[in-house]
């Protein structure tokens, strides 16, 4: 049985729609632990100065922040978790886009949305209405103590959710080299354009993910297994798991919000054509903000 890692509602509009999520996917690949080969105790990481290269104490450990001078900025531990989003329980769609509008390199880790409470109603109101329109959803989301953009899409009968990455992380290809476009900038051949065509379209076939297996995790339990059949195991205590909290949404009359919401967009888009027929005026000069960097998070 799959665990409850967040609870909330998705929000459009005034609507909200009460949802539990579900992670869709599960880590694969083999993760190897450290242990100590003389004891067959678990090995974890020491706080070790690098400098002097000896061990200090977690109470001698302060968090700071570098500055492009090379300096540091020091934080509390206190100020960091002012800092940080607030524990919120809502996915806030935003904005609505085409799909192909998103790149696929923006995409990071799907979950599952499935209805709680009384909202399969909203629910499938949102989903039916997002596939005839050909939509998914901008929106933002705190987990973990970390926001997230994410897209809303609808996906058969279920609405997922996908954490994409923000555009200040997608590093800029102008830094690479890369070959010029079109066939002639590079002195491609017809003939060679031609066999290539039949090449990809000799192996172009309908996608089944069922086909495609991680072949060196499945390598190495073969591997265990030869081992444990021969009896050369060891025991390990193993670590124990925390859980994650959750909270309740409520859901009240759906065709009132829906009325309300749109009547608040018309006043929006009138106040904003007021603003743009209205003669400009000259703004006082703004005052000058520090930006910091956001701080990293201590493993």
């Amino acid at each position: 049985m799959q665990r409850v890692i967040w609870k909330g509602a998705i929000s459009f509009g005034l609507v909200h729609v009460p949802v539990a999520v579900y992670p869709a996917s599960s880590e694969g690949g083999i993760d190897f632990d450290w242990l100590d080969k003389r004891t067959m105790d678990p090995v974890g990481y020491k706080r070790i100065n690098k400098r002097t290269g000896k061990e200090i104490d977690s109470v001698d450990v302060v968090k700071g922040v570098k500055q492009d001078s090379g300096d540091y900025v020091i934080l509390s531990d206190d100020e960091i978790k002012a800092a940080y989003p607030k524990s919120t329980q809502t996915i806030s769609i935003e904005t609505f886009v085409r799909a192909e509008e998103i790149p696929f390199y923006y995409l990071e880790k799907p979950y599952f949305l499935v209805p709680a409470g009384k909202g399969e109603k909203v629910y499938a109101l949102l989903r039916e209405t997002m596939r005839e329109l050909g939509v998914i959803g901008i929106a933002r989301v705190v987990m973990h103590s970390k926001e997230s953009l994410a897209v809303l899409v609808p996906n058969g009968a279920a609405l997922m959710l996908n954490t994409i990455r923000w555009s200040t992380e997608i590093r800029p290809a102008a830094d690479l080299s890369f070959p010029p476009e079109g066939k002639s900038a590079v002195g491609l051949k017809d003939a060679e354009l031609k066999m290539a065509r039949q090449l990809v379209g000799e192996m172009t076939q309908a996608w089944k993910p069922q086909d495609y297996a991680d072949q060196f995790t499945d390598a190495i339990h073969a591997l265990a297994a030869k081992r444990v059949q021969a009896g050369q195991t060891t025991q390990v205590v193993p670590l124990e798991a925390e859980g994650a909290g959750t909270a309740e949404s409520n859901v009240i009359d759906l065709t009132e919000l829906l009325k309300r919401s749109l009547g608040g967009r018309t006043a929006t888009g009138a106040a904003k054509a007021e603003r743009k027929a209205a003669p400009a005026t000259k703004a006082p000069p703004a005052k000058p903000s520090a930006v910091a960097r956001k701080p990293k998070r201590a493993a």
